[in-house]
């Protein structure tokens, strides 16, 4: 799947889902769920009133999905 085998960084607040439950569906998909932004970090799923990984995020060009793209993504 689009996950499998990819590290992914969570920041914001999601409106759809609860923190842990887009944690639960990623790892159910093969993610591995990272704490901070790193050149490691696959992904970087946005939410809302995102802080300074997001600004990371872009400095180190790690791709940037939204919430309604995560949510497309897993649910492929």
């Amino acid at each position: 799947g689009f996950f499998s085998n990819k590290s992914i960084v969570f920041t914001g607040s999601l409106t759809k889902l609860s923190r842990d439950e887009a944690k639960y569906k990623a790892k159910s998909k093969g993610a591995k769920i990272l704490s901070s932004v790193s050149k490691k970090t696959d992904y970087l799923i946005l939410g809302e009133n995102a802080g300074s990984k997001e600004k990371k995020a872009k400095e180190l060009g790690i791709k940037i999905l939204n919430e309604k793209e995560f949510i497309d993504k897993i649910n492929q």
